[in-house]
């Protein structure tokens, strides 16, 4: 897939495991899971308005366009 997540680097930078930003975005283990290796099918924007909020970051930190 040509989109590629940057999640787990962000995360990285922050020093925020997926539990905590599980916790404050208020979404699931699981489904933070499927986003952060890149599975996931689409995501909702305000899924990832509250992740830049988490993280201090704007969305093009996360996401990433590679042919």
């Amino acid at each position: 897939m040509p989109i590629i997540v940057n999640l787990d680097v962000m995360m990285a930078k922050r020093k925020m495991s997926l539990n905590e930003l599980s916790e404050k975005v208020d979404l699931t283990l699981a489904n933070l899971s499927i986003l952060k290796t890149g599975k996931a099918k689409a995501v909702r924007f305000s899924t990832l308005e509250a992740i830049c909020k988490a993280l201090d970051c704007q969305p093009a930190d996360l996401l990433e366009y590679k042919e």
